[in-house]
């Protein structure tokens, strides 16, 4: 079970994580603009490619609505490697996500169901659309690979948000 739950409205934690081709991905804190923050379950999840695969083809729409992407994984720097070379993304990866990192985002982890599975812990999807100050506006995770927003309905409702100055909701 997941420890904390993600405060809509408030920070989300600071955290680095290394990011395939070299350097970091920082989360949390102050950014120049908007942040589509999507943790994926790893290579071995075929719905996480399909999931990413989506999200690559609309890339330059949520870089056009003013988002920087990042995506990160509990995968080892070679799977993770793999999985953009199969499948041509360009949107910034990060892998080796700790099991302490996925429980300060308040993420499900789960154990593989088997050593073809995985070797270790991962954790099961998570979706944060975070403000330029580092706030959380949306928080959306999930215990399963099958319960994950629709992008595009993601992508048009935040428009409307940052268009219309809406604050994050779910916070009484």
């Amino acid at each position: 079970m997941s420890a904390n739950k993600p405060a809509a409205g408030g920070p989300l934690p600071a955290m680095s994580f290394s990011k395939l081709g070299g350097g970091s991905i920082d989360v949390g804190g102050m950014r120049d603009g908007w942040s589509l923050f999507v943790v994926y379950r790893g290579k071995h999840c075929g719905r996480c490619k399909k999931y990413l695969n989506r999200l690559e083809a609309m890339k330059g729409d949520w870089e056009a609505a003013g988002f920087d992407i990042a995506v990160v994984s509990a995968d080892p720097e070679e799977k993770a490697a793999a999985d953009k070379a199969e499948y041509g993304w360009s949107f910034d990866i990060g892998y080796d996500l700790t099991e302490t990192q996925m429980r300060e985002l308040g993420l499900y982890v789960s154990d593989p169901l088997s050593p073809d599975e995985t070797d270790r812990r991962f954790a099961e999807p998570g979706i944060f659309c975070v403000r330029p100050d580092g706030s959380i506006q949306i928080a959306a995770v999930s215990n399963g690979p099958a319960a994950r927003p629709d992008l595009a309905e993601l992508l048009d409702g935040m428009i409307f948000t940052i268009k219309n100055g809406k604050p994050a909701r779910g916070t009484a």
